[in-house]
């Protein structure tokens, strides 16, 4: 109980991690992990290799006539990664309140299992951070960002 407190004093004056909590799904640690792993969102040309640079996109196997995606690469900030991977579980699984982001993934689980899923949001989630980063924009649950729109 006591390094729950010390984190919330830590993240209790910082704008950025409070804007991250605005997700439903991302606590006080995950948006402090988060906030670490990134450091400067400018060293990202575009908000999508942040999901690369934590190891949330498939890996790529081509040769000759075949070509498919594998698991995921796993590069980058494992506790960032897993962090996120609990996000996206606690907005797929305990949010009450249905965002677009949540909608999104429910279509996936459809199409494939709830692991992908959830692997497929917290990448998503990542991408959408970094862009909060960028511009300070809160969190929308009703239309989904540009930025996780042009991912499908």
């Amino acid at each position: 109980m006591q390094y729950e407190a010390r984190v919330r004093a830590l993240i209790g004056d910082d704008e950025v991690c409070r804007l991250f909590m605005s997700i439903p799904g991302v606590g006080p640690l995950t948006a402090l992990v988060y906030k670490s792993a990134i450091d400067d969102p400018k060293r990202f040309a575009k908000s999508a290799n942040a999901g690369v640079h934590l190891g949330l996109t498939p890996r790529k196997y081509a040769s000759g006539e075949i070509d498919y995606n594998g698991r995921i690469t796993k590069c980058g900030d494992p506790l960032t990664r897993s962090h996120l991977f609990e996000a996206a579980m606690v907005l797929m699984r305990r949010s009450a309140k249905t965002s677009a982001l949540k909608a999104w993934g429910t279509r996936i689980v459809r199409r494939g299992s709830m692991k992908k899923a959830y692997v497929v949001v917290a990448r998503k989630l990542a991408v959408f951070m970094h862009r909060m980063l960028l511009d300070g924009t809160a969190f929308d649950f009703g239309v989904e960002p540009a930025a996780i729109a042009g991912m499908n």
